[in-house]
């Protein structure tokens, strides 16, 4: 059980370390609030969850057709697109908002965006496969692997934020601006890349 447990640290830190546009919005929002920050990472985990969910009581097969798979890219291209265009506005938003002005961010409009953002990607679907076929294959303990699997996601989306956000008085007005730039540009790229794959299988 320990190793199997092992296994799935190992496989959460993998699957949620990688930049990718659930990261760069994470980032984004940590430099603002820590909170903000945690809010997208809990609403990825989430969707992780529910296809965790969807695995366990033998549904996931279902997702697997074709226009399921389609229909989420397209929506999880334009929402990539949103996301960038978003960022993108707010390239100019002071470090050092009010507390105000803070206050008046939706915690929960965030949590939504990281769960739509991870539950309408298709290769979270293929992770979440690949992985039910590796456990079986090794005959690993699915619950401990499971349960070191979202322990590292959840140590992953409480630390990264944190760190972020203690680090944003090192940021520079200038330096938030280009981060902000340049993760436009990246979620922009994801989405590009989102809408290729898919017209690559049509």
């Amino acid at each position: 059980m320990i190793l199997s447990f092992l296994e799935g640290l190992v496989l959460g830190f993998g699957a949620a370390v990688p930049l990718g546009p659930i990261n760069i919005l994470i980032m984004n929002e940590a430099i603002k609030r820590y909170k903000n920050g945690v809010a997208i990472g809990l609403g990825a985990m989430s969707a992780d969850i529910t296809y965790l969910s969807l695995i366990l009581f033998s549904l996931m097969a279902y997702l697997k057709q074709p226009i399921i798979l389609n229909t989420l890219s397209i929506f999880g291209g334009v929402f990539l697109l949103y996301l960038a265009y978003t960022i993108f506005k707010n390239r100019d938003a002071k470090i050092d908002t009010s507390v105000q002005t803070i206050e008046k961010e939706n915690i929960f409009k965030l949590y939504i965006k990281g769960y739509l953002l991870t539950f309408m990607n298709p290769y979270t679907i293929a992770f979440w496969l690949s992985l039910s076929g590796y456990i079986t294959a090794k005959e690993l303990n699915p619950y401990s692997v499971i349960l070191g699997l979202l322990s590292a996601i959840l140590l992953w989306v409480s630390a990264m934020p944190y760190f972020v956000h203690k680090s944003r008085h090192k940021i520079s007005q200038k330096m938030s601006y280009s981060i902000a730039l340049v993760s436009s540009v990246i979620m922009f790229a994801f989405s590009i890349m989102m809408f290729v794959n898919l017209l690559e299988l049509l």
